[in-house]
């Protein structure tokens, strides 16, 4: 029978062929290629195929006959020769000797038998049925899921060059973590021998030490001392000789736990031997690369490298607007004017530069513990505790520390090496000296990195944070004492002499060293120096322990836990900034969000009618009043609350309501108040009052709701309506977004963040358009496991109230934070 190419290649292609399963990771055969879903093809009659083959045949071709189209029995033989032929190609055991198999030939595992233990096509399946079948890839690997496959894995990660093993192969901690002493004290126990010690890298987070002890027991490892700590991935275990040392490396390295695989780590010891070469000093990371990773790089370089940072959140946040816009909605018009800039969500101005690069932080935290050496430390740490480290190194590389605060670090270090009490044991969370706070007040002006730190600073407050659990009151009133004497002989012998304002002691008996706000506060007197005056307060009361810090010729208060901005030069840009932004005026009621000491508001109180600043640190509210009396400055409340209480019932209060017909009904405002109130008193301690103006508050919401419609509209009402939001790292919480969001006399939004990744996840809920139905399903605000900030964002985005979305208009980035890879960035929210 006749029949042109081309009718051939149609026929092949309309014929369902019978195709076999390849498995997930196995390359495509070069010789034999199966339609890998047979479920495209519909089967057709013969005359269906007629028609069809008759259809697709090209002008130019005449076939002879009629009868040389090929007829569906002439199909399915077509069909069949071919795939005869193609299992005789790849099949070594058809009838063809001379045929050459190819050289995927069972070189992967067939996911079926894998599944099933069973497969229809037998032995002559072009997959292995087993390890034993299981033949090596042309490239001379193994199946990745054979065992042979995860062997060869482990060796490559085994066999890896030196400083990679350096990198990965050796946990940074101090002896501390080994001490026998397994008990509830924190004595001195005997350390073990850290030849046969080892560390387990990859361990579940949740586990304890009972849970290493039973996991490693089942494996049929004999060991002597076994330790892990919640919230670890690394656990230790110390053998009693060499032979179990050797038969636990064998077992436990490689062990699958929870979907890791195990890896066997060298416990870095104390000392460090040079000569037998266990470890390179060169190779440990130092203080200067743990906390200011860029100051090897010109201040050029680091900009550069920032503000493509900053670009880079700019297009997430544009990505993630697109997924979480709603189905059948057109995009925002800013995401579809993102492709004529470069995918950025808006335009990027650029990043302002840090007056002072060198000394610029006016508040260090600096722990204690031990060096790598063993040393007591007061400095930093050298990673993250929840990867083993504990190691501590002093700051005296770190280019953002001041000399001041160094010099006290080092000071504190000498009286701790003399103390009688213990520093804090990380591992077993216990002791007594934990951390050293210092805070710098400079004086008022212009400085320069020209200028010494010594010239600038004005003020200092130390702040020593204890732990005071099973202490005996008199030592450690000894203890205190002969701090405070070690502090001011170390401030008068230095030179130039060192400013000492103020000395505090922080009792604080968790396990982190971030202690809450309200925690116990000690104000300690500074012994009078040899002429018989004092370098700083000699009293006792608490509401006197601050110290003073200048912003825009403006006098601010701080106490010893207030958030104040740590580079004070780059901060007078950033507010200027924010104000510049903010489309401030005399009709203008401003909402200085998460305020702090006030600063924001305050330093742009001059520009507008009102200041309304909100902050849950019932010290911080207190320097915020303060600092208003102090610079005269009267257009300016402050409420100690949570914003998400009391940021709905603001916005309806002091807006003005005849222009309000799209907002909500004002809701009771005296009882927004109560609640402030019943905020403040729980969260201030008996030291702090409460604002002069809640009370009075009081009085007018109650004269307001007895009075008559006319005189109600006597209370100030302001045309133009401004939040500048200033969030910690985690962000603003959801019920502030939703309060933002849905008051409509808001149109305009200043998003200063600390946190670029935060800052992208908060505008995803106030820059998408809202859901024509409000998701009710899984109601609050928690995290869902595995789900990232962002796809959180989205998540809640759903369940947003419909209202009208921000629009962002233009970014820029501020560097608050030299020798860092951290940046604060400033984003302009309006509709």
């Amino acid at each position: 029978m006749a029949s042109s190419p081309i009718i051939d290649e149609l026929t092949s292609a309309a014929k369902t062929l019978i195709h076999q399963h390849p498995s997930d990771d196995a390359p495509v055969d070069p010789i034999s290629t199966p339609n890998p879903n047979p479920t495209d093809y519909i089967p057709l009659n013969s005359s269906s195929i007629d028609e069809t083959l008759k259809s697709q045949i090209p002008s130019d071709i005449t076939p002879s006959p009629v009868d040389s189209i090929p007829s569906s029995d002439d199909v399915e033989a077509v069909g069949e020769k071919r795939k005869r032929a193609a299992d005789e190609k790849t099949n070594p055991k058809s009838s063809d000797p001379n045929l050459t198999p190819s050289p995927w030939f069972k070189t992967s595992l067939c996911s079926y038998f894998r599944r099933q233990g069973s497969c229809s096509h037998g032995n002559a399946c072009r997959y292995a049925h087993g390890e034993e079948e299981l033949r090596q890839k042309p490239d001379n690997t193994w199946d990745p899921t054979s065992e042979r496959g995860k062997k060869a894995k482990m060796s490559e990660n085994v066999g890896k060059s030196g400083e990679e093993e350096e990198e990965d192969g050796d946990v940074l901690f101090t002896e501390e973590m080994m001490d026998e002493n397994d008990g509830e004290g924190c004595g001195d126990g005997v350390v073990h021998d850290l030849s046969l010690s080892k560390c387990l890298v990859h361990l579940p987070i949740k586990w304890q030490s009972d849970d290493l002890k039973k996991f490693v027991r089942e494996q049929g490892v004999e060991f002597k001392f076994a330790k892990k700590r919640r919230g670890m991935v690394v656990g230790f275990l110390t053998f009693e000789n060499a032979e179990q040392l050797q038969r636990g490396l064998e077992v436990l390295d490689g062990k699958a736990v929870n979907n890791k695989n195990l890896k066997i780590a060298d416990v870095l010891p104390r000392t460090i031997d040079k000569n037998n070469g266990t470890k390179n000093p060169a190779k440990i990371k130092s203080a200067r690369e743990a906390v200011t990773p860029l100051a090897d790089l010109s201040y050029a370089d680091q900009l550069e490298q920032k503000k493509a940072s900053i670009m880079q959140m700019l297009k997430k946040l544009t990505r993630n607007a697109r997924k979480a816009c709603p189905n059948g909605k057109s995009l925002p018009e800013w995401v579809l004017q993102s492709r004529e800039i470069g995918g950025l969500s808006c335009k990027l101005e650029g990043i302002i530069e840090s007056p002072v690069t060198n000394g610029y932080r006016n508040k260090c935290e600096f722990s204690t513990g031990y060096s790598v050496e063993g040393k007591l430390t007061v400095g930093f740490m050298l990673g993250n505790f929840s990867a083993g480290v504990t190691a501590v190194e002093e700051a005296v590389d770190c280019p953002n520390i001041s000399k001041i605060a160094c010099r006290y670090a080092s000071i504190f270090q000498s009286f701790l090496e003399k103390s009688r009490l213990p520093v804090w044991n990380r591992f077993k969370s216990c002791g007594f000296w934990r951390q050293l706070t210092v805070r710098e007040g400079r004086k008022p002006g212009v400085f320069s990195n020209d200028e010494d730190a010594n010239t600038r600073i004005a003020e200092v407050m130390l702040m020593v944070q204890v732990c005071t659990t099973g202490t005996d009151e008199a030592e450690v009133a000894t203890e205190f004492e002969e701090m405070a004497k070690a502090f001011a002989e170390g401030a008068r012998a230095s030179s130039p002499p060192l400013p000492l304002t103020v000395l505090v002691v922080q009792d604080h008996v968790g396990i982190s060293n971030v202690a809450p706000p309200d925690c116990p506060l000690r104000l300690l007197p500074i012994p009078m120096s040899d002429n018989g005056t004092n370098q700083g307060q000699s009293t006792n009361v608490l509401t006197e322990a601050r110290i003073h810090d200048h912003i825009n010729n403006l006098r601010f208060s701080i106490s010893p836990t207030a958030f104040f901005q740590v580079n004070t030069s780059a901060a007078e840009k950033l507010y200027s900034l924010a104000g510049d932004w903010a489309d401030l005026g005399p009709d203008t009621l401003l909402f200085d969000v998460c305020c702090g000491t006030g600063t924001i508001g305050l330093t742009l109180a001059h520009r507008v009618g009102m200041v309304i600043g909100i902050e849950m640190n019932a010290s911080a509210v207190s320097d915020a009043e303060r600092n208003a009396k102090i610079n005269g400055i009267s257009n300016c409340k402050f409420i100690c609350s949570k914003a998400e209480d009391v940021m709905s019932s603001l916005l309806t209060e002091y807006l003005d309501e005849s222009e309000m017909e799209e907002a909500k009904p004002e809701s009771n405002a005296k009882d927004g108040v109560d609640k402030q109130i019943s905020s403040t008193e729980e969260m201030s301690n008996s030291e702090h009052v409460l604002p002069p103006n809640i009370h009075e508050e009081v009085q007018n919401i109650e004269q307001k709701d007895s009075s008559s419609e006319p005189e109600r509209s006597t209370k100030p009402r302001f045309k133009n309506v401004v939040a500048i939001v200033d969030p910690p790292r985690p962000g603003l919480h959801p019920d502030v977004i939703k309060a933002l969001r849905t008051h409509p006399r808001l149109k305009t939004l200043v998003y200063i963040s600390c946190n670029p990744e935060t800052l992208v996840a908060n505008a995803i809920e106030l820059c998408t358009p809202s859901f024509e139905k409000v998701n009710q399903e899984n109601k609050g605000h928690q995290r869902r496991r595995g789900m990232g900030t962002a796809a959180l964002a989205r998540h809640r985005a759903k369940k947003m109230p419909a209202s009208e979305p921000f629009r962002p208009v233009k970014a820029m980035a501020v560097d608050l934070f030299p020798h860092t890879d951290h940046c604060e960035m400033v984003m302009l929210l309006q509709r």
